[in-house]
């Protein structure tokens, strides 16, 4: 007996190694796990009816499992526990507001709760990561010549970008695969620059978080009778990652040497660099709201004025929306990319003049497109 624990410690102990040695194999383990339970949960779904029906605002037939945040969230976790103990117990706070903002999601899902309770929930997760795990915004890196910011600037900051970064990302999952192939581009940039960075347990959590969104949309995307949508559960959860991912990052680049980051790695604008990498969601929720305001609505009414929609009105599919949009969202990280040392304000404004010249050319195909489909009906 003694024998097959001490063997079965070694294989744990080797795996333990190579897993932080070489953190991307997690996408493959996070993926098996995700593989295994979404069976269980699609059953689940089916039987406890968490289901979405067509209504207006919807183009799928059929009532289709939405909870498909819920096998995300089980293979993230279970692998981050398993390779990355260390991450859990110093960011255990940070885990209560992932379960927090997991139960939001999901209560919202099945009945539709209020904006302002979803807000309230929003901010009390996002108070066990900005302020218990000390997980924030505290440095400005010279945008307007403001460098560290003070604590009550730094909590107001941090907690006004994360409702806006989850929200973006919660309002983007309008078509198969596009939230969660964001999220797989978003959380691949970041594991990619935590490993080369030598942040092993961050790099981990990253990568664990491609292996489970990469389940998710093959079922999203390819699934017929077991196809599943996200939910707010999923885009929720997926928004509290990516924020975490975006303060850490910025952490890192603020004060380089003390995190004994290459001078080929710093990123000085790493705040800029994080719009262009998020840039769609960030743009098009922007954007819209903006619109919403100007038609004298509420910016938080819900509409069919995304990208998405938009890109749909062309004549385009599903799945060429998101390819469409993750070719968009590559783009802009190239730009991110290219210009991580250059002024903030400056690679801000590219990033944003680029996306509205890209808007607005949208904007005259779909034009174009209605018009011709209206004369089309006039001569039938």
């Amino acid at each position: 007996m003694s024998l097959i624990l001490d063997i079965k410690e070694l294989v744990m102990e080797t795996a333990d190694k190579l897993i932080h040695q070489s953190p991307y194999l997690t996408i493959f383990v996070s993926f098996l796990i995700g593989l295994c339970f979404m069976p269980l949960v699609l059953t689940i779904a089916k039987k406890r009816s968490f289901v979405v029906k067509p209504n207006k605002r919807t183009s799928h037939e059929g009532a289709i499992p939405n909870i498909g945040g819920i096998n995300i969230f089980i293979s993230f976790l279970l692998t981050v526990f398993m390779f990355s103990y260390e991450i859990i117990s110093q960011l255990q706070f940070s885990i209560i507001g992932v379960f927090i903002i997991l139960i939001v999601g999901f209560v919202d899902d099945l009945i539709d709760i209020k904006v302002s309770w979803k807000l309230a929930g929003e901010i009390t997760s996002a108070f066990f990561l900005i302020v218990l795990s000390d997980i924030r915004i505290s440095n400005l890196h010279g945008f307007l010549g403001i460098l560290n910011l003070s604590i009550p600037a730094s909590y107001l900051l941090s907690f006004f970008v994360f409702i806006v970064i989850i929200n973006a990302l919660n309002l983007i999952d309008g078509v198969d695969g596009l939230a969660s192939g964001l999220g797989i581009l978003y959380s691949l940039f970041f594991a990619i620059y935590f490993t080369l960075t030598d942040n092993p347990n961050l790099a981990i959590s990253a990568y664990a978080m491609v292996g489970s969104l990469a389940v998710f949309f093959l079922y999203n995307v390819f699934g017929k009778k077991s196809k599943i949508f996200m939910g707010d559960s999923g885009s929720l959860l997926l928004g509290y990652m990516i924020t975490l991912y975006v303060f850490e990052f910025c952490k890192l680049n603020a004060f380089p040497l003390a995190h004994n980051i290459p001078q080929y790695l710093t990123m000085s604008a790493a705040p800029a660099v994080a719009v262009c990498v998020l840039s769609v969601p960030l743009f098009d929720t922007l954007r819209v709201m903006l619109t919403r305001l100007k038609k004298g609505v509420s910016p938080f009414h819900p509409d069919k004025n995304h990208i998405h929609h938009l890109l749909l009105k062309t004549g385009l599919k599903h799945r060429q929306v998101t390819f469409v949009l993750l070719l968009v969202s590559i783009f802009f990280v190239g730009l991110g990319l290219l210009g991580r040392n250059w002024r903030i304000e400056l690679l801000v404004t590219t990033a944003f003049g680029l996306a509205t010249a890209l808007t607005y050319a949208l904007w005259r195909i779909v034009d174009i497109k209605s018009k011709q489909t209206n004369q089309t009906s006039k001569i039938d």
